[in-house]
């Protein structure tokens, strides 16, 4: 695979738009096209259907691939920026199923944005979303494309010149999925192993699951989703953030996590 000479987003971000839209579609993986049927990314309604934002002199690249004109939410989101040193790093991550139906968990109900949460909670919006099935943070349904998207982005970062990438989880279960596919800690390993503690036989955070609200059912201790929610609630003193995890190009996908429940 040819290697780029641009091997930063901050050094993409710099080329001509031709150029970066035709090197940032490569994160796009082919099997979500075939799937919906899209037209591929450099044909005129591909182009449309797909939207970056990467302006000049910025380290940072924002990828949304639609499946229609004017459909709400994308396929597929990606931010991404470098790091101090120059290495790839995801910051969000996102896969939505446009047939499943939506739960406005990033927006209050006058349409201020709640940052999936983190801001601030659409309480009535979560509470359907998981009753629903559906972890912290979703608005629909994924894909179940997460293997070849990991693919995909690879790819993608092997032709940059790279041989290991970054990506900050936003919840737990997050980190516990990337776990699965081979990512490891650059920070959080402890505290991942603090809430699996907690959740275990006589843990402090079982003691927490009191059903006092609808995500803090006792049944969470068992499983990554409600976990998840319970810990978004505020099940711990604070919310999970730093939290960093890394891949190597090629590792393979593990049974091992930090976390010893099922979804």
């Amino acid at each position: 695979m040819k290697i780029l000479k641009e091997s930063t987003i901050a050094g993409i971000n710099l080329l001509p738009e031709d150029e970066k839209r035709r090197i940032y579609s490569r994160s796009i993986p082919a099997e979500l096209l075939k799937r919906f049927n899209l037209p591929p990314l450099d044909s005129v309604r591909g182009n449309a259907l797909t939207q970056f934002r990467f302006s000049p002199g910025s380290s940072d690249v924002e990828i949304s691939l639609y499946s229609e004109l004017r459909f709400p939410d994308p396929l597929l989101y990606g931010h991404i920026t470098d790091t101090i040193s120059g290495q790839i790093h995801i910051l969000l991550y996102v896969l939505n199923d446009p047939d499943s139906p939506r739960f406005n968990v990033d927006r209050m109900a006058d349409g201020t944005p709640t940052r999936f949460g983190t801001l601030q909670r659409n309480l009535e919006a979560e509470r359907a979303a998981l009753d629903a099935g559906l972890a912290p943070g979703q608005v629909r349904r994924g894909l179940r494309l997460l293997p070849q998207a990991i693919n995909a982005f690879e790819d993608f970062v092997t032709s940059l010149g790279h041989d290991l990438y970054f990506v900050e989880p936003l919840y737990y279960h997050n980190a516990v999925i990337f776990e699965r596919y081979g990512f490891a800690y650059q920070i959080g390993r402890r505290l991942m192993e603090n809430i699996q503690t907690g959740f275990s036989g006589g843990g402090e955070l079982i003691g927490k699951l009191d059903g006092s609200t609808p995500f803090r059912a006792s049944s969470a201790a068992g499983s990554v989703r409600l976990r998840s929610w319970a810990i978004h609630d505020g099940l711990m003193e604070g919310p999970f953030t730093d939290v960093t995890m890394y891949k190597h190009i090629g590792q393979p996908a593990g049974l091992n996590t930090a976390a010893g429940c099922n979804w």
